[in-house]
This record gives structure tokens, sequence and C-alpha cells, in this order.
């Protein structure tokens, strides 16, 4: 079957076709290509077609896919037993590579996703501080726990839905809305609730209304806020964590929060996330504390296992953060200099191997600006660059993801591709 048939009779099962909005590629027009299987830095599906894959799993995929040591990782702790709900000495062992790494991680919780991570650290902060109102940004995409689905950025910017139905007002009402890049907006929200606020979240690099870098001073602007009123400051590193440094965009800005949340590369790309920081908060965690959190699967063997020979690979190569950084500014230059050459409106933003071209004349700082994009250039630049055999997002809305196992090749390929997508641009 090909992906045609397949999305065809996917539809009569599931919601769009899809486990996961932005797959279905209405933003784009388009079918989604069913997935037969990845290696390295290319991605097949069902047609025959290879991609050079800048997705990755939305993220996870810093080394390529299919890497020997986590596949072999995987394999023996599969055969181990996939399941057990008790402990083994692999969680501990990974948490303490976790710390090593992130030494703000005082203590952690593996959970199953980012979602549950942060759902879990929120209802550990109001916990600890005994206060029920959060700070969140415009554009800022935390998971799909209730509290949290007010303008939320990914995939319900992708399907044009503001706030989610099923969601109870009282839900969001403690949720306050503050925006990113403009310590100002913060500040007026502490002037009003600051004794009640129990939580600050953010993406300490918002990468789910494309990838919009902090301006220099507003972490450390928040940080300077949440300590005055005893707030608990959370990174959302679901995306960040372990792809800008080892030590995280915490690490990479010089900025400490007080809470963490880590997604799917924990995992080595397989379900699983974890939330920690002070110890005084996590130990408000039941069974040491009265906030309760529970999970047959959390720190399931084999997610472990991948995770451990993920941050192994990592921690030993002290070159691969280096040479993502030549990788992603070579493509970043491609595409400033089909923007220019193309006379393109088009802004492009990059942190690391994390980046996002945008189709607009205003350069790219906030969620209004985000939503100044032509959405109608992004399709046709999509359609284009996936003809050229690039996996890439099918949103203005998802980072591009850079990953160590391109070859030369494949930067060629892709530089030749951004040229080629931009030109029908400026030909229409």
């Amino acid at each position: 079957m090909n992906s045609q048939e397949i999305f065809s009779k996917a539809c009569e099962l599931m919601p769009g076709g899809v486990n996961s909005p932005v797959r279905a590629y209405r933003a784009v027009g388009m079918t989604p290509p069913f997935i037969e299987r990845a290696e390295e830095s290319h991605i097949f599906d069902v047609d025959g077609n290879k991609y050079v894959d800048y997705v990755g799993s939305w993220g996870p995929m810093i080394l390529g896919h299919a890497r020997e040591e986590v596949v072999r990782a995987v394999i023996t702790a599969a055969v181990r037993g996939t399941s057990f709900g008790a402990p083994t000495n692999g969680e501990v062992e990974l948490a303490q590579m976790i710390r090593n790494a992130v030494p703000s991680m005082e203590m952690m919780r593996m959970v199953n996703s980012g979602t549950e991570a942060v759902m879990s650290a929120i209802r550990a902060a109001r916990g600890y501080t005994g206060r029920d109102y959060i700070v969140k940004f415009e554009g800022c995409y935390h998971g799909h726990s209730d509290g949290l689905l007010v303008k939320a950025g990914s995939g319900l910017l992708t399907e044009n839905v503001p706030d989610s139905a099923g969601v109870p007002k009282a839900f969001t009402d403690t949720t306050l809305i503050a925006r990113y890049n403009d310590l100002e907006s913060v500040q007026r929200l502490f002037d009003q609730y600051g004794e009640k606020i129990a939580a600050l979240i953010v993406e300490p690099v918002a990468a789910n209304m494309g990838v919009v870098p902090p301006e220099e001073g507003f972490l450390q602007g928040l940080r300077d806020i949440t300590k005055q009123y005893g707030t608990v400051l959370i990174f959302d590193e679901v995306i960040t964590g372990f792809r800008l440094a080892l030590g995280g965009a915490q690490d990479y800005y010089g900025v400490t929060p007080d809470m963490t949340t880590f997604g799917k590369i924990v995992g080595g790309g397989m379900p699983m996330a974890v939330y920690g920081g002070r110890r005084e908060i996590m130990d408000c965690i039941s069974p040491t504390g009265p906030v309760y959190q529970a999970g047959t699967l959390s720190g399931n063997p084999v997610a472990v296992a991948a995770g451990t020979a993920m941050l192994k690979l990592l921690m030993g190569d002290t070159a691969v953060y280096e040479r993502l950084e030549e990788k992603s500014a070579r493509i970043e230059n491609a595409f400033r200099t089909a923007v220019e050459k193309y006379h393109i409106k088009a802004q492009v933003n990059r942190v690391g191997s994390l980046m996002s071209i945008f189709f607009t004349d205003r350069p790219v700082k906030s969620f209004d600006d985000v939503q100044t994009s032509d959405l109608a250039q992004f399709a046709k630049y999509f359609r284009v660059m996936k003809a050229h055999s690039m996996y890439i997002a099918p949103s203005q809305y998802e980072a591009f993801f850079v990953n160590d196992a391109l070859s030369e090749a494949d930067l060629q390929m892709t530089e030749r591709a951004i040229d080629a997508a931009l030109s029908k641009l400026f030909d229409a």
C-alpha cells in the first residue's frame, strides 16, 4: 500500500488519520508520507522515497537515527523484559548522568512524555508554594494538559485552534498569559498576582511557534522576578535539553531555573521524560511528600537503556556540539543567501542546531511577529523542499532540527533544495 491508500484507511480509524495533529499535513494541503524506516540522517517512506531528515522525531535524534549503540542497548534491555513496574538500577544510573550534566536537577522523577513532565512539575510547584496561579507565554507549548492549552503554540497554531474544546474554563482561570521577550508584561502580572503565583514556565528558546530566541536579559529577568516573589521558575527544555549544550539551554545562557522538564531525548527518542530540580521542591513528591504522581511505565527499562546509551554518546564526544554548530550555520547561510538572492520577504532565526524561516518582512521576536508570517508562502516552500527530498516539519510553527549524522552530500543537497524552494517563491 502507498501513503495515500494507508492514509485513507487511517482516516477511518483515527481522528484526521493520525495520532498527533501536525502529522496530518493539513497546513500544507498534502497527504502525509507514511514512514517505513530511518537510518542516520535519512528517513524512508512506504512509497520508496528517501529524505534528508530535519524533523528528527521532533528533536531527540541529535545524533541521527538508529545509532548502533542505542539500538544494541534497546535490544539487550528488551530481551531481559520490556516492563517491570518496579525499580531498576538503570533508573538510578541514568538519573545520576542527568544530574552530572545538569546540576540544577538535584532530584528528579522519570515519566513518559513531555506533557506528563510539565503537568507534574507544575503540580509540584503548586504543592511546594501553596499557591494556585501559573504564568506561561503566548505561543509557548508545554504539552496538552488542560491548564496549559491557553494561547499555546505548535499544533494548535497549525490547526488554527486558539484553545482546546473540552477544557473547562475553571481549569484555565489560574493560568496567566505573558508575552515572550517582554519583561514588562511579566512584571505587570507579578505586580497584580505576585503572591498567588506558584510557577512561571517558559521555553528558554521558544520553539513551538517556530524558533524565537530569548532577547538579551530576558531569561535573567525572569529569574530575578520569580526569585523576588518566591515563585518557582520552570524551564521547559523538552526541545532544548541536551541539544543546545550538554547542560541544556540553562547552561547555554547561564541562567539556572528552579525546575526543569526534559522530553524524549532522555529516552534516546523513546517515550520517556523527566522533571526535577531543587531538592526541597522534589521532596514534596509522593511518597516523601503530599504531591501525588505515579506511573507504571515511569522509568521503563527499555527507554532507560536507550536514554543511557544516547547520553553516554553525547558525554563522550566533546566535539559534537561544535559540529552541530558548523552544520547549522552552513544551512542558515544557505537560507540567508537565497533570501537575499531572490528578494524574499523572510526572516531566519537560529540558536545552535534549532532554526526557522518565517515568511515575513518583520523581525521575529514575539508571538505577534510570528503571526505575520505568510502561510501560503510557507506551503509553497514546503512542497518544493519535499520534492527535493527534504523531510521538514509541515508547519510554519515548528522548528528545523539539525543532526550530527548529516554528511557533506546531505548538506550540499540541502543547499540546492533551499535555493530551489526560494527561487520558486521569487518566480511566483
